[in-house]
């Protein structure tokens, strides 16, 4: 059983399981499990190119944030399980956990975000009655979200990054996901406020 399981390997996905990774040196989350589904081929970062991101090197890649992402969350989290290679197909609430369904295995897990692209070739089962048209971004591209609170869709099940409704800039994605990460720490400390910082 998983604590948190993470799904879609992008700007959203990434940025939440790094937080989560450093997060899990706290007392109240040393003993949780969680878990990255790390499919990256829809990723609008597959073509992008960034210039105007603040600690991005001009030039970057996105395709090599997307595989330097991997490796930074390999390097300093390993304790965050990195699910290469399967495809979500299903997401199945069962009494208190959801069960997970790829086209390669089944997982189950307390808690779920959702951080895939926008596009309306989302195809997971379970989600259909959240699907709605996006709210910022232009009608012809027929882009959608999954209606929520606060990134919050119902208990336990979270959506982060274009899917959460916000607009489709590298650092408004990785924004949200870092915020849904917080969201799930301050859920296991009790309700209490947590963030993660970084010193020297």
């Amino acid at each position: 059983m998983l604590d948190a399981l993470i799904i879609g390997g992008g700007a959203a996905g990434l940025s939440c399981a790094l937080v989560l990774g450093s997060g899990l040196k706290k007392p109240f989350a040393k003993d949780k499990k969680v878990a990255i589904i790390t499919h990256q081929k829809a990723s609008h970062l597959q073509n992008a190119l960034f210039n105007n991101v603040l600690g991005l090197k001009p030039g970057t890649l996105g395709k090599d944030l997307l595989s330097d992402g991997k490796l930074q969350l390999e390097r300093l989290y390993p304790e965050i399980t990195q699910i290469e290679k399967e495809k979500v197909s299903e997401i199945t609430k069962i009494e208190d956990y959801f069960l997970v369904s790829t086209n390669k295995s089944q997982y189950k897990t307390k808690l779920v975000v959702v951080a895939v692209g926008y596009t309306n070739l989302l195809t997971i089962k379970g989600l259909e009655d959240y699907i709605k048209s996006h709210p910022r971004a232009a009608i012809e591209k027929d882009r959608i979200w999954l209606e929520n609170t606060n990134h919050l869709i119902t208990h336990n099940l979270y959506v982060a990054g274009t899917l959460a409704g916000w607009r489709s800039q590298f650092a408004i994605a990785s924004g949200s996901g870092a915020h849904v990460a917080t969201d799930i720490l301050t859920l296991w400390n009790n309700g209490t406020h947590t963030k993660v910082h970084d010193k020297i």
